[in-house]
């Protein structure tokens, strides 16, 4: 998902600033002082292991949760005109996804770290969690591609909504309506929805990655346009390392790319031990969210190592199966299509047995094929459609800086996606 066809770099070619493409190489180019402008991007899988699920994984996923709401489409709880005429679901929605009911992750914890250590040139995120600001990034540099549950406003005039109003209408499930006299509208919070343009902020910051010396892309499919386009801003000779469970856009197709592949957790803290800052991490992370958390974030990644061990285990004898059941059809071809004296000989009892791979020698069943849920660790959205319909929205960006990577970042775009984590 998200992943293109892009010619891969062979392992024969050598990187222009790396020393290898590794991350201990990523590690030896920050520790050396030349990488102090890193900007990263974040989706949903920076999120997961803090508990807050994906959206389209079978049984887990928000979407099926959504079916008890009697929606039209599970979809339906993010689009503006099905909110203007019901916003009961998706207050029933932000009462289990407010802030507060979540805390960050390591992972979080790291970016927090790059900004103490004034290393963090710009953080973009998909994620609507504010799971950012809680681990202690600044604001200031946090872009919130798809809006957030930070702040909130009417729908209609665009008065801002008070935060602690907010916060008892999501607590009780009860859509709030404008405080401005004669109003009357409903208030949502600042999330983009389907059809509605993403914020002023991103499309101002949209050439920061430009800028960059090292480019970290963490838990995204990388669907989404614009926000998609983004690691694609940066030169071609400076580094970008990705952290994510497969490749996905055009990584892997230059000479400084490093990927490495697993649940985000698993790579940043191969960073973090790299960098010497293991020990540093742990501790702020710990201190942010307390030890219980912290025991469940981690028994938590313990089981799903164990659930993808065993996954691994059904899929290897799943594909055994069906190589014994391909040399059984190849076989009963082979006889079908003899000639009769040699059908009349393979009629004959073999002198030695054999047993089928889907049975043990007592002729008990060893397992049968059954569909298993496809999980998306980093989570999954709709990527954005262009509607040639909508105001550009690079009014504040200069086109000068964007002209020469018109191809890579399509900031004519409003939002058609899922607008939380992807």
């Amino acid at each position: 998902m998200g992943q293109e066809t892009s010619s891969l770099v062979s392992e024969d070619t050598k990187p222009d600033t790396l020393s290898d493409r590794s991350i201990e190489a990523v590690a030896e180019l920050i520790n050396s002082g030349r990488a102090k402008q890193i900007v990263v991007m974040t989706g949903a899988g920076i999120s997961t292991a803090a508990g807050i699920p994906d959206f389209r994984s079978p049984k887990t996923g928000l979407y099926h949760n959504l079916a008890r709401l009697n929606l039209p489409h599970p979809e339906a709880v993010f689009e503006i005109d099905f909110f203007r005429n019901n916003p009961q679901p998706f207050y029933v929605l932000a009462k289990e996804l407010y802030p507060g009911n979540f805390h960050p992750t390591v992972s979080h914890a790291f970016m927090a770290l790059l900004a103490k250590k004034k290393l963090l040139r710009m953080l973009f995120t998909q994620n609507i969690d504010c799971l950012e600001r809680a681990a202690g990034v600044p604001p200031e540099l946090i872009v919130e591609a798809h809006g957030s549950f930070a702040t909130q406003r009417c729908i209609d005039c665009k008065t801002p909504f008070p935060d602690a109003d907010m916060r008892k209408s999501v607590e009780s499930a009860t859509p709030p309506v404008c405080v401005t006299d004669g109003c009357g509208g409903l208030v949502k919070p600042d999330i983009v929805f389907f059809g509605e343009q993403l914020p002023n902020t991103f499309f101002s910051n949209a050439t920061v990655p430009q800028e960059a010396d090292l480019v970290i892309v963490v838990g995204t499919s990388l669907t989404v346009h614009p926000f998609a386009g983004l690691p694609r801003l940066a030169r071609d000779s400076v580094p970008r390392l990705l952290f994510n469970m497969q490749r996905v856009g055009d990584f892997g197709t230059r000479a400084d790319d490093v990927l490495c592949l697993g649940e985000c957790d698993d790579g940043i803290r191969k960073l973090a031990d790299e960098l010497g800052w293991r020990e540093e991490l742990e501790k702020m992370w710990v201190d942010l969210v307390g030890e219980e958390e912290a025991e469940r974030q981690r028994s938590r990644e313990r089981q799903e190592a164990e659930v993808d061990s065993e996954l691994d285990e059904i899929d290897e004898l799943v594909q055994m199966l069906e190589l014994s059941e391909d040399r059984d059809d190849r076989d009963t071809d082979a006889t079908a299509n003899a000639a009769p004296q040699d059908k009349k000989e393979s009629s004959k009892p073999a002198t030695v047995p054999s047993t089928p791979l889907t049975q043990s020698p007592a002729g008990a069943p060893l397992a049968t094929e059954e569909e298993l849920p496809t999980r998306y660790p980093e989570g999954s959205i709709k990527a954005g459609e262009r509607d040639e319909s909508a105001a550009p929205a690079t009014q504040d960006v200069p086109e000068s800086a964007l002209e020469t990577k018109k191809e890579e970042l399509d900031t004519d775009k409003t939002a058609t996606h899922t607008p939380l984590q992807s």
